[in-house]
Order: structure tokens, then C-alpha cells, then sequence
């Protein structure tokens, strides 16, 4: 049995009758292969390159030095180190009656620092404004500091001069453009003077009682392997938990920077998206190259039993070939994934300024997988009927309708496809709701291929010309095959609309989660009378969307009329909300970046204190809608009702708070006000006027953030963008499967229709129009499933406002009939250039 399924294999392949399934499964294999190849490595990276923004792969935060056992263990585990120690202190500049001083955020930093990412410095006032610098790998040498760029303006120096901080005076050498581990905080209000370590304690600043943060900055040997990592994270926390050490919190990417992790959470899964599609693409294209290969051999199957062999033998002598064929394919297909993501990390190696991690085994073997995977889920059901063609199909050109067994694989297929997808993702949720999408859509596009046959029955006796006839009889004389290839044109059209259209839209959404323009400028401190000449500074430079917020300041005292304490929590973020205080807001409008998922929005009649929450402390301190929560705002008592939880963008770098209450309730408390804008590269004059007229303003620059966002973000979409001309082939791939699968009987048929009279001319053009109107009905439905997937994808997956573009339409309506027509006239025009007589004869 097994020499003769090689024999059938290698007679097969000299027939061209596998080459179609090779190919198709070598396509599908290597575009899911270089896809995985390729996102398992920028993912890597994204992650990787990411941890710039902590300075490290992991920070412990603590209160009071730490242990010389936990640098121990680090060093023991090849671990490498640096130190930061930060606190706020008064930076003095000028001699006598000349001299000013500054409240400033002081860094002390070891050498090394920071272990990822780099600092940017300048000389430059206006460079360092706009992040614009050096990089450099150095840290302030012993007697100098360097600063931000805003300390001199406040202090009316510059770069050469000289600062005092305590007991000892430095020179200032250097600005500032760029802190990699600076972060949004507003713990880093004050402007920056970075110092050497070796120098802090002569300035006799740190001492018992100093409100100091000391940070230890871990990083892994490789960059590209982070399980010491998270082997000594683990660690570390056993010996919190064990010796119940207080004041120490440990940061990761997770927990650090959530608006670095949402932006990669969403570059996970759009990479995911693309991968899905792939899949989804391979899927078809197998099943359509498979159901050809069946109605190929439906003769050859039916001589095999008329020659004595049993249903079994015939079944297993094409299961061996097709695994063959399967396992031949897969391989080649991971070797060409392979090649083909080096070309693409060729195509944008000017974009990637670093090293990608290296290459691992598991997208070669999830390529080789999903190769079997797709040819026994989707080849297996095609087999499975061949075994039931009936002897007399030699003299009876008759095919016996499927039997259960044959049907009840097709559920195998669609169980492995949505395994696939799920193996793919590794996002339950994106994968079944991609999948789901697919799938109704397949039963939807058959279903309107149905109706739309018999809408053109109805058409049939009004239309008088000959061809518009021949062409709605031909498609009515395979209502089976027309619905086939109706369904996979399509999916395949609906994949690659998705891509494209949809695609643009959902990377445009997201930039605009994250724009160029976010505010990039906090100004804090301003007090209610300053709030008009303020107000009216900002409105003459010409800012925009300079709205100045209530910031209070207040504590959690009590929930329910319980009293809240770090002990009343387990958690370690628990813990510390409950030991710090809030910033409060009130207005009477919601923020447009801020969205209500629990509850609505007060509306500040009914004369009670309501609470708006955001969604993030209110899982974390278990804050329910209802709840009451009780502040202490500098002495004052407010208690407020819960009446609605808020889901914030943090991407958007807008004026964001955990907590607002309702102002008719916090008209009473001691206020401040604050604003965020964008200010544009250039204008740095504006926040230093504005802080010389007003001194107690502080001015939060977060545009080294900014950029360092868009950045990534910018990785991403350009990864996507590259990532679609592997999908595309796919896609290209299952056109051609759809529009070849009725090649053979349509040649028949134009054959004997012109032994019966009909022209050339006539038939060419009956198949166009047979193709326009299939072509057009697919790329109709394939834009009504992309539009519905990707309003799916972009509401419940990226979470962004989804937007209706009718492009979507008159390009699957376009496409569709082009890609219909082309296909037709490729496989036709060979046909209509011979004698019928040959034609009837080969059949």
C-alpha cells in the first residue's frame, strides 16, 4: 500500500495534478512561517527596546537604602546594576542680592546609568527644549551637574555657571534633552539636576528623615533574555513577602508604564490581526486546492474500485499521499517563511536602528504544524468522498452525495481552524472574534449566493441577448460551484479589504490615540486668580486645548463608613493608594479622551456628592458603583456616592483623573488649577515667561515621552505595512483557487457550446458578464463582512471610535469584478483558441 501511494504520488506530480495543492500549501505555510518568524521577533524587540523608558529591565523603588543581600543575589545571578537616589531640594544660583533659588527634582546616579536606553544632552537651550541632543553613554562627571533647560530660565543662569546644591557648588556643563526613565509622574514635577553618585553626600542634602527615593536599576546580560529577569523579580518579592519589608515597590513594564503597555498591547495584537488573517487565508486556499484535487480524481477513484480495491485501501492510499504532499510543503514552506522574513527585515533595515532578538525554533515548528494541521482539517473532508465514489461512475458520469462521515469532517475543519487561530493569536478574544467573523461570514455569503441565484432565475426570461443568457444558464446549471466560489472569493477579498481599507483605519484611529499633537506640556500650581491671565497668555500664543482643570488634593479615610488603611489591603498597589493622596477634580462636562463603562455621569442637580472613578483603582481598591467614599481634603469632609466608573486613554498624554466629584459637592475645598497642551518645537519661550511672571507655576515637560510613543508606535504600523505583502500572496493564492475550481467544467462546456453553434465572441463575452456578476457579488459581500469585522475588531478589541468609509464598498465592488474578469480570461482564453473538437476529445 505504501509503494503504491509513492507510485500514485509520483504519477500525480508528472500530471500537475498536485502542484496546485503544493503550491497553495507552500504559500500559506511560508506566509504564516515569515509572519510568525518575523512578529516573534519584533515582539521581542518591541518589548525589549520598550524597557528604555525604565532605564532598566526592572526598578525596586524603596524608601530607605536597600538590603546588601538583594545586590548580592543580583550580582550572583550575572545581573547587572546601577543606582539612582531622588528627592526634592532647593537649587541655589548667583552670589548676594543677585541670587535665586529653585525648588528642584535632584538625581544622584551611579556609573552605568541608565542600563537601557540613552540620555540625550546638549549645550543648547532650544534643542534640549525640543529633546533634541547628543546621545551619550556618560553620567555628569565629579563637581558638575546637568540640568533641564527650564532651571536655567528660573534661575536666570546658564550653561557654565555655577549651582549650588547644599554644602557644595557644581558647574553646570550640560542640558538635558532626554531622560529615558523620567516618566509622566507627577513625583517629577520639579526641574531635573542630574549629579554624579560619587558626589551626593557632600552635599549633605540626605539625611535621617530626607524625603529620598532609592532606586535600584537590574538589567539582564542579553537584552534579548529576560528570564534571569524574571527569575530574580520573583525572588525579590518572596523576600519582601518573607521579611515584611515595607516601602519597597517593584517596577516592571507591566506595572510601571501603563501607557507604554497599552501601546504595546495593541502593536500585539494588531501583529496578531495579521497573523490571523494568514491563517485564515491559508485555510481557504487549502480547502479550495484540495476540493480540486477530489473532483481531479473522482474517474481515477472509481477505476481503483472497479479494479478490486476496497473503500479503506482507497481512502489510505490518498491520506499517505497527502501526507506526503503535506509534509513537503510545510518544510518548504517554513524555508521560504524563513528567507522571505529576512528580506522583509531587509526592506525596513533603515527603519530599525537595533538588533533584532535572534531567530527561535517555535515559529519553524508552529510553521510545520499549522501545515498538517490545515491539510488534515481541510484536505481530509475532500478524501473522505472520494472513498464513496461508486463503481459505475466508469460508465456514469455520477457522483454519489456526500456521506456523513465525509460531512462530520468538515467539523474537524472548523474545529482546527479555530485552534488554529487561537494558536495564532494567543488572544482568546481576537481569535474568536476574527473566527467568529469568518465563520458567519461564510454561512451569510453562501446564504446570499443563494438568494442571489435565485433573484437571476427570476432575471432569466426578461433578458433577450444571447450572451447575458448563456451566462446566467451557466450559472444556474451549478448552483453548488457558483456558491463555492461566490463564498471563497469572498473570504479571501473580505482578508485582504480587511488589510487594506480597514487596515488604514485602524492604524490612523490608533496614531490618533497617541497623536503628534498630544500635550506635551503640563502646567501645575496655578491658583484661582491667576486662572484668567493664564488663561488669556496661553489664548495670545495662539495654544489650543489649553483647559484649565480643579486639581485637589485629598485622602481615602473610609469606604462604606469603613475606615481605609494599608492594612486593609493585601496587594502592594492596594497598599499604596491607600497611603497617598489622590488628585480629585471636579467639572461639569466628561472629557472627551475619558469614557463612562459603569454607570453615568452626575449631573449635579440633585444636590449630593457623586464620584466618577476610574476603572483601574477602583478594580484595585474593590470600589463598586454605589460605594461611598469618604476624603479628607486639608481638613474638610466630603463623602461622595459612586455613581460611575470612567475608562481613561493613557496614550492620549491628556489631563487625566482617578477621581472626580461633582462641583456643586467640592466648591468649598482648597483648589489649584492645572492645564495640558501641546506646544509646538520652537516655542519654548512661552513656559518660561510664563514662569518667570508667575513663579509658583511648575512646568511638566513630557515630550521626550511623546516621542518616545510615537516611536513605537511608528515600529509597528510600519511592521504591518510589510507584513501585508505575505498576506497578500495568500490572498492572491485564494483567487486563483476560486475562480480555477470550475476551470475544467467550464472548458467542457464552452466546448460543446460552440460545437453547437455558438461563437467566440458570444462566449467570451457570456463569461465576462458570468464573472462580473459573481465578482461583483463577492467583493459586495466581502466589503459588508470587512466593514462589520472591522467595527468588531476596532470597538472591542482596540478600543477605538470606528468610522464608516464607503471605500470600503467600491473597492470590494472594484476588485471583486477585476479579479473575477482576470481570472476568467486566464483560464478561458486557451480554451477559445482551439478546435472544440480537441477540446471534447481530451476530455
Amino acid at each position: 500500500m505504501l509503494i503504491q501511494s509513492f507510485r500514485m504520488t509520483a504519477r500525480d506530480w508528472r500530471a500537475g495534478e498536485l502542484r496546485f495543492l503544493l503550491v497553495a500549501l507552500i504559500v500559506a505555510v511560508a506566509s504564516l512561517s515569515a509572519v510568525g518568524f518575523f512578529i516573534d521577533r519584533m515582539r521581542s524587540s518591541l518589548n525589549r527596546d520598550a524597557h528604555q523608558l525604565l532605564g532598566a529591565d526592572l526598578l525596586v523603588n524603596a524608601d530607605q537604602p536597600l538590603p546588601a543581600a538583594w545586590r548580592q543575589e543580583a550580582a550572583r545571578r550575572g545581573l547587572i546594576l546601577a543606582d539612582t537616589v531622588t528627592f526634592p531640594s532647593m537649587a541655589q544660583a548667583g552670589q548676594g542680592e543677585q541670587s535665586s533659588a529653585q525648588l528642584a527634582s535632584i538625581k544622584a546616579v551611579s556609573t552605568g546609568y541608565p542600563l537601557r536606553g540613552q540620555l540625550k544632552i546638549t549645550t543648547s537651550t532650544q534643542q534640549a527644549a525640543d529633546g533634541h541632543g547628543v546621545k551619550t553613554l556618560a553620567t555628569p562627571a565629579p563637581g558638575t551637574v546637568w540640568v533641564d533647560p527650564n532651571i536655567l530660565s528660573g534661575l536666570k543662569t546658564s550653561v557654565g555657571a555655577t549651582l549650588q546644591l547644599g554644602d557644595k557648588a557644581f558647574t553646570i556643563t550640560e542640558l538635558i534633552a532626554a531622560e529615558p526613565d523620567r516618566g509622566p509622574s507627577f513625583a517629577n514635577f520639579a526641574p531635573r539636576v542630574m549629579l554624579s553618585m560619587a558626589d551626593l553626600a557632600a552635599t549633605g542634602l540626605v539625611d535621617n528623615g530626607s524625603r529620598v527615593t532609592y532606586r535600584l536599576l537590574v538589567a539582564a546580560p542579553s537584552n534579548n533574555d529576560l528570564s534571569a529577569i524574571g527569575d530574580y523579580e520573583a525572588w525579590l518579592k518572596g523576600r519582601i513577602s518573607a521579611d515584611a519589608i515595607k516601602g519597597v515597590r517593584i517596577e516592571s513594564l507591566e506595572n510601571g508604564r501603563p501607557e507604554m503597555r497599552a501601546t504595546l498591547d495593541r502593536a500585539d495584537r494588531f501583529l496578531s490581526l495579521v497573523g490571523l488573517l494568514s491563517a485564515m487565508l491559508a485555510a481557504v486556499a487549502v480547502a479550495m486546492a484540495a476540493r480540486r484535487f477530489m473532483l481531479r480524481h473522482l474517474d481515477a477513484c472509481a477505476m481503483l474500485r472497479c479494479l478490486g480495491l476496497s473503500q479503506n485501501q482507497v481512502s489510505a492510499l490518498y491520506l499517505i499521499e497527502f501526507v506526503l504532499v503535506g509534509l513537503a510543503g510545510s518544510v518548504l514552506g517554513v524555508l521560504v517563511g524563513f528567507g522571505a522574513h529576512y528580506v522583509l527585515l531587509e526592506l525596513i533595515g533603515s527603519f530599525i536602528t537595533t538588533d533584532l532578538p535572534p531567530v527561535s525554533i517555535l515559529p519553524a515548528l508552529q510553521g510545520v504544524a499549522t501545515g498538517m494541521l490545515l491539510l488534515v482539517g481541510f484536505a481530509l473532508p475532500p478524501v473522505l468522498q472520494l472513498r464513496n465514489v461508486p463503481h459505475n461512475r466508469v460508465l456514469r458520469r455520477e457522483q454519489a452525495p456526500p456521506q456523513a462521515m465525509a460531512l462530520a469532517t468538515y467539523g474537524l475543519g472548523i474545529v482546527a481552524f479555530v485552534g488554529l487561530l487561537l494558536w495564532q493569536a494567543g488572544d482568546r478574544q481576537l481569535a474568536l472574534v476574527t473566527a467568529l467573523g469568518f465563520l458567519g461570514g461564510f454561512g451569510v455569503f453562501a446564504l446570499a449566493g443563494w438568494l442571489g441565484l435565485a433573484l437571476l432565475r427570476r432575471l432569466r426570461g426578461a433578458i433577450d441577448a444571447q450572451a447575458w443568457r448563456f451566462a446566467l444558464n451557466a450559472l444556474q446549471r451549478r448552483p453548488g460551484a457558483t456558491i463555492v466560489q461566490v463564498v471563497s472569493l469572498a473570504l479571501g477579498l473580505m482578508a485582504l479589504l480587511l488589510l487594506t481599507v480597514v487596515r488604514g483605519d485602524l492604524t490612523s484611529a490608533w496614531q490618533s490615540a497617541t497623536p503628534a499633537d498630544a500635550p506635551n506640556r503640563f502646567i501645575i500650581n496655578i491658583m484661582p486668580d491667576q486662572r484668567a491671565p493664564v488663561a488669556a497668555r496661553l489664548a495670545a500664543a495662539k495654544v489650543d486645548g489649553a483647559v484649565l482643570y480643579p486639581m485637589i488634593r485629598g485622602r481615602l479615610t473610609a469606604l462604606n463608613g469603613q475606615a481605609i488603611t494599608a492594612a486593609t489591603y493585601q496587594a502592594d498597589d492596594a497598599r499604596r493608594l491607600a497611603e497617598r493622596e489622590f488628585n480629585l477634580s471636579t467639572m461639569q462636562q466628561l472629557q472627551a479622551s475619558n469614557q463612562i463603562v459603569a454607570g453615568k455621569w452626575f449631573s449635579d442637580t440633585t444636590g449630593q456628592a457623586e464620584a466618577s472613578v476610574e476603572q483601574g483603582i477602583a478594580k484595585t481598591l474593590r470600589i463598586k458603583l454605589g460605594d461611598v467614599m469618604r476624603f479628607d481634603i486639608a481638613g474638610q469632609i466630603v463623602e461622595a456616592r459612586v455613581t460611575s466608573l470612567r475608562k481613561l486613554e493613557w496614550g492620549s498624554m491628556r489631563a487625566n483623573f482617578f477621581v472626580i466629584i461633582n462641583p456643586e459637592a467640592m466648591k468649598a475645598t482648597p483648589q489649584t488649577l492645572m492645564t495640558a497642551f501641546h506646544l509646538p518645537a520652537g516655542s519654548a519661550n512661552l513656559t518660561n515667561s510664563l514662569t518667570r511672571e508667575f513663579p509658583n507655576l511648575t512646568v511638566i515637560d513630557v515630550s521626550g515621552i511623546i516621542n518616545q510613543l510615537q516611536e513605537v508606535l511608528g515600529q509597528v504600523v510600519t511592521a504591518v505595512e510589510f507584513l501585508f505583502l505575505f498576506t497578500l500572496v495568500s490572498g492572491v493564492l485564494v483567487l486563483y483557487a476560486a475562480l480555477m475550481g470550475s476551470q475544467d467544467e467550464r472548458t467542457r462546456e464552452a466546448a460543446l457550446l460552440r460545437a453547437l453553434g455558438a461563437t467566440r465572441k458570444q462566449l467570451s463575452r457570456a463569461q465576462w458578464i458570468e464573472f462580473a456578476l459573481v465578482g461583483a457579488l463577492s467583493g459586495f459581500l466581502a466589503a459588508s463582512g470587512a466593514a462589520a469585522l472591522g467595527w468588531a475588531l476596532a470597538t472591542y478589541q482596540f478600543k477605538f471610535e470606528w468610522v464608516f468609509s464607503p471605500v470600503v464598498f467600491m473597492a470590494g465592488i472594484a476588485v471583486g469584478v477585476a479579479c473575477a474578469i482576470g481570472g476568467g480570461w486566464l483560464g478561458l482564453r486557451n480554451v477559445l483558441r482551439q478546435p472544440p473538437l480537441q477540446t471534447l476529445r481530451g476530455t
